[in-house]
This record gives structure tokens, sequence and C-alpha cells, in this order.
């Protein structure tokens, strides 16, 4: 299951810069693209504010 950024995101971008992927795109809130995300968590569990859940 791909997983989703909740509003709750700082942006801080620690996300986008672990993921293996780049399935992750910038904005006041991130967001995850489903199609390209291969489910490996590593957003997840590096996430400082836990707002990454899944989907």
């Amino acid at each position: 299951m791909p997983r989703k950024i909740l509003d709750t995101c700082i942006a801080c971008g620690t996300c986008k810069a672990e993921c293996p992927v780049d399935c992750i795109t910038e904005g006041d809130i991130y967001v995850i693209d489903p199609d390209a995300c291969i489910d490996c968590g590593v957003c997840e569990a590096n996430c400082p504010v836990e707002c990454i859940i899944v989907e």
C-alpha cells in the first residue's frame, strides 16, 4: 500500500531526501505519487513529525 502525507506535514524535506524512487513532490504539504511509491516505508520511518501513514 502506498503511503500518504497528512496535512500535519511541516515540509522539512526529510521524506523526499530519503525516498529511493523519488516519488515525493515538494510543496506546503509534500505529496507521494501512489503510482511510483514502492511501499518501502523509508519516508514514514524518517518523518520527524510522524505525518506519513499507510493509505
